[in-house]
C-alpha cells in the first residue's frame, strides 16, 4: 500500500485566556497540519506549530517544506516501511525540525491506523492517562496569585509559573503563588531564557531561602549560553531544565558533557519528531538526566502525538501537555482531551482524530 498524497492545511484557533512569556505574548494557536493519505483513503496526522520566537518556524515555512520537498518525497512510496519513510524526511533537508515533526507524527499515525491500534501501542505502551502541569501565564503576583488559586480549583496538582519578565519581582510572584496555591501543589518556574546568568542565581538563591519550595526553573538563561546555564546550576540547589536549549542531540551532547542542566524538555517540534525525541529521552536517561516532554502552542494533533510518547516511554517528571487545554474550541474533531491534571488518549486508531472542523465547535 502506498501514499496518494500529502495535505497540508493552515489552522487558526483562539485561546480562552491570552498565553504571556517571558518572550511572547499571543491570543490564538497558528499551526500547519499535514495530512498523509494512503491509496486505500486512511489519512494520519501531524502539526508544525508557528513560534516564531521559539523554533522560528511559521506556517508558510514549514508549508513551503512539505510541499515542495516533503511530500513529492514520499507520494507514490510505501506506506508500511515507516522507519525508511522517517528517515528519508529526516534527510530531506537541514533544519526544519517543525515541518519534518509535522510528517514523522502524521507517518506515525497513518502507520497506527493501518494496524488499526492507537498511536501509544505502535509505540509499545498501553496507558490512555498522562499526568500533566499546567501553565500560568507571566503576570503581576495578583493575578497570578488568583490564576494558581482558579488552577487548583480545576484540578491541576502542578503548576508552571511563567517568569523571566521581571527579575526583581519574581520571587514576589512566586511568594504568591505559593501562598494561593497551598503547601500541596507543586511549582515549577519557567523564565524562557528571561534571566541573565547574575540575575537567575540571585532569583533563585533568594525562593531557596525563602523556603518557597520550587521543583524545578526551566531555561533561565538564553538558550545558546550553555556555559551561562552551566554556571547557574553549578550556583544552586533548585534543580534546572533545559529547554531552548537542546534541540537535538548535539545539543543534549553538550549539556550532559558540561552537566549544565538537570533535566530535559524534548519537544517534537524541536527535535524533528517521534523518532529523534525517543533517542533523546533515551539519551537523557542513559547519562542521569531527568526528563519532560512538552509541547508549543498547538492542538490536538501535536498534544496526541507528544502524550502518546510519554504514555509509551514515560518521564521522570511529570510533562507539560496543557498546550491544547488552552484552546476556546477545538479545531479537529476527537483525538485527545482533558480531564485534569491528565491527558486522556482515546481508545481509537493512531491519534483518534477525525479530521479538522470548519468553524468553531464546543471545547
Amino acid at each position: 500500500m502506498s501514499i496518494a498524497a500529502v495535505r497540508t492545511h493552515r489552522v487558526s484557533a483562539p485561546l480562552h485566556t491570552p498565553f504571556v512569556t517571558a518572550l511572547r505574548r499571543t491570543t490564538t494557536v497558528e499551526t500547519l497540519v499535514v495530512e498523509v493519505v494512503d491509496t486505500d483513503g486512511r489519512s494520519g496526522y501531524g502539526e508544525a506549530p508557528q513560534v516564531w520566537q521559539v523554533t522560528g518556524a511559521s506556517v508558510g515555512g514549514a508549508r513551503a517544506c512539505v510541499e515542495e520537498m516533503l511530500a513529492p518525497l514520499l507520494t507514490g512510496r510505501s506506506a508500511d516501511d515507516l522507519v525508511a519513510r522517517c528517515a528519508e524526511v529526516r534527510r530531506a533537508v537541514v533544519g526544519n525540525e517543525t515541518a519534518k515533526a509535522a510528517v514523522d507524527v502524521a507517518l506515525h499515525d497513518l502507520a497506527a491506523r493501518r494496524l488499526d491500534i492507537p498511536l501509544v501501542r505502535l509505540l509499545g505502551g498501553t496507558s490512555r492517562r498522562v499526568p500533566t502541569d499546567v501553565t500560568l501565564s507571566a503576570g503581576d503576583a495578583v493575578e497570578l496569585a488568583a490564576a494558581a488559586k482558579q488552577r487548583v480549583a480545576d484540578g491541576f496538582s502542578v503548576l508552571k509559573v511563567k517568569v523571566g519578565t521581571d527579575p526583581a519581582g519574581d520571587l514576589a510572584r512566586v511568594r504568591a503563588v505559593r501562598a494561593a496555591a497551598g503547601p500541596q501543589t507543586r511549582i515549577r518556574l519557567d523564565a524562557n531564557q528571561g534571566w541573565t546568568p547574575r540575575e537567575a542565581v540571585r532569583v533563585i538563591r533568594g525562593i531557596e531561602d525563602a523556603g518557597l519550595d520550587v521543583e524545578l526553573v526551566e531555561q533561565p538563561v538564553r538558550g545558546p549560553d550553555i556555559a551561562g546555564l552551566a554556571w547557574v546550576s553549578d550556583r544552586v540547589d533548585v534543580p534546572i531544565l533545559a529547554d531552548e536549549a537542546v534541540y537535538g542531540v548535539r545539543d543534549l551532547v553538550e549539556v550532559i558533557q558540561r552537566r549544565a542542566a538537570d533535566l530535559v524538555n524534548v519537544k517534537l517540534a524541536k527535535c524533528g519528531g517521534l523518532g529523534p525525541a525517543r533517542t533523546l529521552l533515551e539519551l537523557a536517561e542513559a547519562h542521569g538526566v531527568g526528563t519532560v516532554v512538552g509541547s508549543m502552542m498547538e492542538s490536538q494533533i501535536g498534544l496526541g502525538g507528544a502524550a502518546s510518547l510519554v504514555a509509551a516511554y514515560g518521564t521522570s517528571a511529570v510533562s507539560d501537555l496543557d498546550a491544547a487545554w488552552w484552546l476556546a474550541w477545538s479545531p479537529v474533531r476527537d483525538g485527545i482531551r482533558y480531564e485534569a491534571p491528565h491527558v486522556l488518549l482515546p481508545d481509537a486508531p493512531g491519534l483518534g482524530v477525525t479530521g479538522l472542523h470548519v468553524s468553531p465547535t464546543p471545547h
